[in-house]
């Protein structure tokens, strides 16, 4: 038997496939990988830089949908189901929409699929398998499992291991797709089995793909004490009361954290007690600052997450939220638009008020594109909140920020390593940032795939 595992990309710019430079090793397809028998021979086609070989001979196509890449992730799945191939379908989005998902495969999986694949796979050998396979979450996930990652070569991803310790956030954000997921649920894998994991691959430089790798202090405390005597360097993902924990800073420091993508979301006192974050409502007196002086006391370089289109932004205030991240120097910033995913609090509310655009569903609707607005927001129009987060992007990633930020002593510039890290990054960063601003998602236009994958040739 033979598996194809599919990583769909975003979809195309205006004549061409976006080709995503910046792109990582698709985590959860080498553990879907893991999971799989050995006597099935698996291949890994990455849609976001490579042709797929839709007639090539395999048995099962396994594609993983991200509510960003569902509408390419549907069209691939249909090239398949075209030539008689059957498909498997599984991950966020549908978990999120399973009833939407079920339309564009054979086989559905719901939920992370530890519990199930093997099944799946033996029921689908037998010529018995279902046409959905409910997952439970297991409570240590990937336990005794180590990701595949001979599938991962040669296909150009950047040169940090993905791995993770932990799944979900036992938050409740109101905007947040994960908390759906994992139903406000924080899982921790086993210590030993994520030293094993590491000790597995060669590199030294690590991303643990978590959602809150801190949201269990005494959990992140175990790994951090176990990742000193290692000596790698590793960057995550956090929230803001973390500082509250002098221990858990101190040994995240001494296990070689760089630094964390953090949710500042905004900095109106007023938008994060709305968007119920609740990790930030102690944030002091002028919004944030004694967090980010005690950011750069641990010297970690942040990755600075806001969300732009709350009933209380204006055009001013996301201008504003700009300005600060550029006055505080933050290694990265992301401006996002608040995205209404399915089934979310923040989804079911905007459509109760009528707010929704794109007929509901802006991941498959033609005229919806990267990083337009899918809301009505309050104190703006669409085109407007569109433009102004964009410019935030252009701002704050401009040459002249990039050099202005660089000069910070206690993370920039601490040591030479982060310092490199920080010029190597930021002008690839800049890059994506307008090559991704207003991408058709799907690569399909007017059923014209082959024209497109010409375009392609010469875009690369």
């Amino acid at each position: 038997m033979k598996l194809t595992l599919i990583k769909p990309n975003i979809g195309r710019r205006e004549h061409s496939l976006y080709v995503d430079e910046g792109r990582m090793e698709p985590l959860p397809l080498g553990i879907l990988a893991a999971l799989t028998p050995d006597d099935v021979e698996v291949v890994l086609y990455d849609d976001r830089m490579e042709p797929i070989p839709y007639d090539e001979p395999t048995d099962l196509v396994a594609i993983t949908v991200e509510t960003f890449t569902a509408r390419r992730a549907y069209e691939i799945s249909s090239e398949y189901r075209n030539r008689g191939v059957k498909v498997v379908m599984g991950g966020m989005h549908a978990m999120l929409i399973p009833e939407e998902v079920a339309g564009h495969c054979d086989i559905l999986i719901v939920g992370d699929a530890e519990n199930v694949w093997e099944t799946m796979i033996n029921d689908f050998r037998s010529g018995r398998h279902k046409k959905r396979y409910d997952a439970e979450q297991p409570p240590y996930p990937q336990k005794n499992i180590i990701a595949r990652r001979d599938i991962f070569e040669g296909k150009g991803y950047l040169p940090i291991t993905l791995l993770q310790f932990t799944r979900g956030c036992s938050h409740k954000c109101s905007f947040c797709a994960s908390s759906v997921y994992f139903k406000a649920h924080h899982y921790c894998r086993p210590v030993e089995d994520v030293i094993r994991e590491i000790k597995s691959q060669k590199r030294k430089l690590l991303f643990f793909v978590d959602d809150n790798i801190v949201c269990n202090r005494q959990k992140a405390k175990e790994l951090f004490r176990a990742l000193i005597p290692l000596k790698i360097r590793w960057v995550s993902q956090g929230s803001m009361d973390m500082l509250q924990d002098n221990e858990l800073m101190e040994l995240m420091v001494k296990s070689g954290c760089l630094g964390l993508v953090i949710g500042f979301e905004s900095i109106s006192p007023e938008c994060i007690s709305a968007m119920n974050k609740l990790t930030n409502t102690r944030a002091s007196g002028d919004m944030y600052r004694s967090e980010i002086k005690q950011l750069r006391k641990w010297g970690l370089q942040t990755w600075a997450a806001f969300t732009v289109g709350h009933d209380g932004d204006t055009i001013e205030s996301i201008r504003a939220t700009c300005d600060f991240a550029i006055r505080n120097k933050f290694t990265f910033a992301a401006f996002n638009i608040l995205m209404p995913y399915p089934n979310t609090p923040l989804y079911e509310k905007l459509r109760s008020e009528n707010r929704l655009l794109y007929d509901g569903k802006w991941w498959l609707h033609e005229d919806y594109r990267f990083n337009y607005s899918s809301i009505v927001p309050k104190n703006m129009t669409p085109d407007e909140l569109t433009e102004t987060a964009f410019e935030c992007r252009r701002r704050f990633n401009s040459i002249g920020s990039i050099i202005k930020r660089a000069f910070e002593l206690h993370t920039n510039m601490r040591t030479p390593y982060r310092f490199i890290t920080y010029l190597l990054y930021n002008p690839l960063f800049r890059k994506e940032v307008f090559k991704k601003q207003g991408l058709h998602f799907g690569l399909s236009d007017n059923n014209k795939e082959k024209s497109d994958e010409g375009n392609n040739k010469t875009d690369t």
